[in-house]
């Protein structure tokens, strides 16, 4: 939670617009369009300002945590999947490590990609799955605008992970 913000409307951040036009907002990392797909229902903006970290604790567990199966892999892997899971979707995190491990990048964690992850150094993991993390960002057109703070966060959480991991 330490790397999610809290509330914003930003209208240059593409997570704060819903499919139905309405201008939608985030907090706590979580935005109005995952939000009302976890709660099934459309939510306010005074709604999402009142989220808690308790009220968002099950929807990170399932919708991040779960999705990536962070409970299969060695700490500090499990934290680096699981937070570019939330930072850039559960899909493009798979299909980076699927990447960093040679695996066939599908998107999709199978016994595989499970696999491959936990035989490899996690050293060597977590340097490979980090630059394909700072690769992608400087690919958005948005790196202009939020570079800095992806970059910034990109490092906090490799070396979190390196310490996690190294003990």
């Amino acid at each position: 939670m330490k790397s999610e913000g809290g509330f914003t409307d930003n209208d240059k951040d593409p997570g704060n617009w819903l499919a139905d036009g309405r201008k939608g907002c985030t907090n706590l990392g979580v935005t109005q369009k995952a939000w009302e797909a976890f709660v099934c229902k459309q939510v306010t903006h005074d709604e999402m300002r009142a989220l808690t970290h308790e009220d968002v604790k099950p929807f990170y567990k399932k919708e991040y945590w779960d999705a990536v199966k962070g409970d299969s892999f060695f700490s500090g892997i499990d934290y680096l999947l699981f937070d570019f899971s939330v930072n850039g979707g559960v899909s493009r995190s798979i299909k980076l490590a699927q990447s960093a491990v040679g695996a066939e990048v599908d998107g999709h964690l199978g016994p595989l990609t499970l696999s491959a992850i936990n035989a490899m150094n996690p050293n060597v993991f977590i340097e490979k799955f980090s630059d394909a993390k700072e690769q992608f960002y400087k690919s958005l057109i948005t790196f202009p605008t939020f570079g800095k703070g992806w970059l910034a966060r990109l490092d906090r959480v490799e070396n979190e992970a390196k310490d996690m991991l190294n003990g």
